[in-house]
């Protein structure tokens, strides 16, 4: 499910993690630009849309599952396979993230 913020109809809870597998539940992550860690967690698309959009944010909403890492979730569902040892170390993990989690982009509050 890849719904643009802006076609999402309002009300509407977007908060499972795109797969193909039995839906997981989760969280949106907004991380302002040049930010070392997150500034605002959400339980649903709607309400983090409305925060970003209040302060004229400019960073990246990132969907993220409950109880699951990113590593997990992409080698569960196809998106990522270890090619190598050092793929698999404490280190590489710890620092995963994933392009097939869902996301948007916004400029001063806008979707970008």
């Amino acid at each position: 499910m890849n719904i643009s913020p802006l076609a999402a109809a309002p009300g509407n809870k977007i908060n499972n993690m795109n797969t193909h597998k039995p839906q997981l539940p989760s969280v949106w992550i907004f991380n302002g630009i040049n930010s070392r860690f997150p500034s605002g967690v959400f339980d649903n698309l709607e309400k983090a849309e409305t925060w970003i959009a209040q302060n004229k944010l400019t960073g990246v909403l990132t969907n993220y599952p409950l109880n699951k890492s990113i590593y997990d979730w992409a080698v569960e569902n196809t998106h990522f396979s270890p090619k190598n040892e050092e793929q698999k170390t404490p280190e590489f993990i710890g620092k995963f993230s994933s392009a097939s989690q869902e996301h948007f982009h916004y400029e001063n509050g806008k979707i970008a």
